[in-house]
């Protein structure tokens, strides 16, 4: 049985580091929570190492751009950690073939040209036509607000019949940019399994983005033993991922998840939320309705 929590500062005392998800347990897309930066502030002030660890499709740097933007104090957090880095090695290694057809909105545009500097001088990847390409990089759809995964399913089953591998760049298969709900890379990707088609993944809940979040927390000087909590709001992506690395999990409820658990947001109501975690085969060790 899950416990819930009415604070981070609950349980954090138990962790050398948290494993923080972004979109809906940080921020909405369009503007942070403050009561989850002060959280997250408190415990780096109290000793705590904060890596957050997203399912973007952009490199690490322009995702700390976009927090910037939205105004969360680089003191919120120590490290950054992306789909988009897991993914972006992925391409680089030719995962997919060297000649690649980007599937996604030119905000990804980083994905392509900010080349990290352990690949520098190595043979790259080009961008070409669908007709030229041996592999799809999907980073989302091309235009998140209007189009559906069934947007592209003519495309997908070319792809398929040239047996074109898909390298998804971000696994998760929906979130909320403020009011509205719009889809993500892993929509397109499971659609295209579906279909029969082959779909690559590494960010949550694959393992290569765990593996890169421990290297960059050996980096900066936690070594291996170090005690992890991971946060989200994400059940196939958050609590599924992080108890397949076997750490403890904070389910955030009031995420993508906030209609499900009661009328009030901030305190979900556990005769709900226990049956809604067995039939998902979860047990988070604890749950939370906003991070705070």
């Amino acid at each position: 049985m899950t416990q819930i929590i009415q604070s981070l500062e609950d349980v954090s005392a138990h962790y050398d580091a948290v494993l923080c998800d972004l979109w809906g347990c940080l921020h909405n897309g369009v503007e942070a929570f403050p009561d989850a930066v002060k959280a997250l502030q408190s415990y780096r002030a109290q000793g705590g190492t904060v890596v957050l660890l997203t399912n973007a499709p952009r490199p690490e740097m322009f995702v700390a751009e976009q927090l910037d933007a939205m105004g969360v104090p680089r003191d919120a957090w120590d490290l950054i950690v992306t789909s988009g880095d897991a993914a972006q090695d992925a391409m680089l290694a030719g995962a997919v073939g060297r000649k690649v057809w980007h599937l996604g909105p030119d905000k990804d545009e980083g994905f392509f040209t900010a080349i990290p500097q352990a690949w520098a001088g190595q043979e790259g990847v080009e961008r070409v036509s669908f007709e030229e390409a041996e592999g799809i990089i999907c980073t989302g759809p091309f235009d998140e607000v209007n189009e559906v995964p069934e947007d592209y399913r003519p495309k997908l089953l070319a792809a398929k019949t040239r047996g074109m591998p898909l390298l998804c760049a971000n696994p998760d298969i929906v979130v909320d940019k403020g009011e509205t709900r719009i889809y993500c890379a892993g929509a397109i990707a499971a659609l295209y399994e579906e279909m029969g088609g082959v779909s690559l993944y590494f960010g949550k809940p694959h393992p290569p983005i765990y593996d890169m979040a421990r290297r960059k927390l050996a980096a900066h000087g936690l070594a291996e033993g170090v005690t992890l909590l991971a946060i989200g709001d994400g059940i196939n992506t958050d609590v599924a991922g992080a108890a397949g690395e076997g750490m403890d999990v904070l389910f955030v409820t009031g995420g993508l998840g906030h209609d499900q658990f009661g009328p009030d947001v901030q305190n979900p109501d556990t005769a709900l939320l226990e049956p809604w975690l067995a039939m998902r085969q979860q047990n988070p060790r604890y749950s939370v309705g906003k991070l705070r």
